[in-house]
């Protein structure tokens, strides 16, 4: 997957500032997706487009264990989230909702460069510079869950379960 990068390099991003609490009450998906990082970045709802990338600092998602933080990252158009480090709940909650994060401790991402993310391998390429980065690997079982799109649909495939 390839998509353009917005940079928010600040450490302990918290639920709160990915989605405000009063608008965790809505089941309409384009309201939180218009209200993704507001707290952070007024104009973010505005520069995303489908298939971007959002890369982050230390703790991304601490706070609360709100799962409208990463579903609010989702539907905004995000492919996936890179960050330094997740916070725990948080990451579960991605994989749950079908949204892929990837630990890269150490990096040097640009805003506004191109990324090739490949999931499987957990290899993620800066386009404009060449630069190779390694993720932290997920098990197999994870990245099944991302490309059902989420909990929900994994296990109406594999499992027993059925909507």
């Amino acid at each position: 997957m390839k998509g353009k990068v917005h940079v928010y390099d600040v450490d302990n991003i918290d639920t709160d500032r990915i989605i405000p609490g009063k608008y965790t009450k809505t089941l309409d998906m384009s309201v939180l997706a218009e209200h993704c990082l507001e707290d952070l970045d007024e104009s973010f709802n505005s520069k995303v487009t489908k298939g971007d990338i959002l890369v982050a600092g230390e703790n991304f998602g601490c706070g609360s264990s709100r799962e409208q933080a990463p579903v609010a990252i989702k539907v905004a158009g995000i492919y996936a989230v890179i960050a330094k480090s997740f916070a725990r709940i948080f990451y579960r909650n991605a994989i749950n909702v079908g949204l892929p994060i990837l630990e890269i401790a150490d990096h040097s991402i640009s805003p506004g460069i191109e990324l090739d993310i490949d999931l499987q391998s957990g290899i993620v390429k800066d386009l404009a510079s060449e630069k190779v980065y390694q993720s932290a690997k997920m098990p197999k079982v994870m990245i099944d869950i991302l490309e059902a799109g989420g909990l929900v649909s994994y296990l109406s495939k594999y499992g027993d379960y059925k909507l």
